[in-house]
C-alpha cells in the first residue's frame, strides 16, 4: 500500500463535492443531503494569483483558523503553475501553484483553494515522516477548514461526501 493509497477515492469524492457546489449565479443554494436541507454559501472564483494570494491571507487571517491550526501563522506564497492542470501545495516551500490557463480556469475556484490551504495547515504533512498526504488527519483538517471559512453546511456536505467515501 502506498503513501497515499486513498488519493483517488478523495479525488473522486471531492469532485462530488464540487458538483453540488457548481450553481449558476452569485447567490446561494439549497441542496438535499443526507435527508437534510442545507443552504450553501455561492463559491468564489479567482481572476488571478493575485486575488488568490489576497484570499489566502485572508483565511490564514481569520479567528477561527489562527484559534484551531498552529501553523495558520506561517505565510503561504502563491505563484502561477505553467503547464499544468491541477493546483499543487510544496510543503518545503509553503507554496501553493495554481494554473491560471484558460484552460485550466476550475482549479481559480475557492474549494481548490482551500483544499490547499488545508495541506499547509495539515500537521500530518509536516510530521517527521510525513502522514499520507490525503490520510484521515488531512481530511479532518480540510473539514474543520471549510467549515471555518464557508460554514458548517459546506463542512457537513464534505463530512457526509468523504465518510460515504470511507475517508473519514
Amino acid at each position: 500500500m502506498t503513501r497515499d493509497s486513498k488519493r483517488s477515492a478523495f479525488y473522486a469524492a471531492e469532485r462530488m463535492v464540487y458538483r453540488l457546489m457548481e450553481r449558476p449565479g452569485p447567490s446561494a443554494h439549497t441542496v438535499e443531503l443526507a435527508g437534510a436541507r442545507l443552504t450553501l454559501p455561492a463559491e468564489a472564483k479567482f481572476a488571478s494569483v493575485d486575488s488568490v494570494q489576497r484570499y489566502v491571507d485572508r483565511v490564514l487571517a481569520l479567528s477561527g483558523v489562527v484559534e484551531h491550526f498552529d501553523r495558520a501563522q506561517i505565510p503561504v506564497t502563491v505563484r502561477d503553475r505553467r503547464s499544468a492542470s491541477a493546483a499543487h501545495y510544496n510543503s518545503a516551500k509553503a507554496e501553493i501553484a495554481v494554473p491560471a490557463t484558460e484552460e485550466n480556469r476550475w482549479a481559480m475556484r475557492e474549494l481548490v483553494v482551500l483544499h490547499e490551504v488545508a495541506h499547509h495547515l495539515d500537521p500530518a504533512v509536516h510530521a517527521d515522516p510525513p502522514g499520507a498526504v490525503h490520510g484521515p488527519g488531512f481530511v479532518h483538517t480540510l473539514i474543520e477548514l471549510v467549515g471555518a471559512v464557508l460554514g458548517p453546511e459546506t463542512a457537513l456536505v464534505y463530512r457526509v461526501i468523504l465518510g460515504e467515501a470511507g475517508l473519514t
